[in-house]
């Protein structure tokens, strides 16, 4: 089956257009479930790996939107969230609240509105690739339009 086809792809892909038409999914004859294999892949920098981490507090979830060369940090997290209780989502939730699963996370067509926020590292890069909705698709995408096409809050939420 045409990885293009698959319905968690097709809305990733949808959305692009509708955001740029010039916009496409790229997809790979290797797997990009890690940033390390993504970066392989694709031939670029790990940095410009955008890692899509789901994190829960009590009763809500945010994507955290991560560099590939950095480590999500709990602590500036639950400062930015004003929450004491923060931990990643299981796989299950990460399926459940993004319509993904984990390799696959895309940064936009999430199954529920969840906030988003942006490591603000990853505008070290001028071009950034995210997962597309499938471990073997991403797209290519600017800083600035990462953050709009998300509506995500920029901050530092690395080690």
């Amino acid at each position: 089956m045409n990885l293009l086809d698959k319905e968690p792809v097709k809305k990733v892909e949808k959305l692009l257009k509708k955001f740029d038409e010039s916009q496409k999914v790229i997809v790979l004859e290797t797997s990009a479930r890690t940033a390390i294999e993504a970066a392989s892949s694709l031939g670029c920098e790990v940095g410009a790996i955008v890692k899509s981490l789901l994190f829960k507090t009590e009763d809500i979830y945010t994507l955290c939107l991560v560099s590939g060369d950095k480590k999500a940090s709990l602590n500036k997290i639950k400062k930015k969230l004003n929450k004491k209780d923060v931990s990643m989502a299981s796989a299950d939730e990460v399926k459940n609240i993004t319509g993904f699963t984990i390799g696959g996370v895309s940064p936009i067509g999430h199954s529920i509105k969840i906030d988003i926020l942006i490591d603000n590292s990853l505008d070290r890069f001028e071009i950034l690739f995210a997962a597309a909705g499938h471990p073997n698709c991403v797209f290519k995408i600017t800083f600035n339009d990462l953050e709009k096409i998300s509506n995500g809050l920029v901050g530092d939420i690395v080690e």
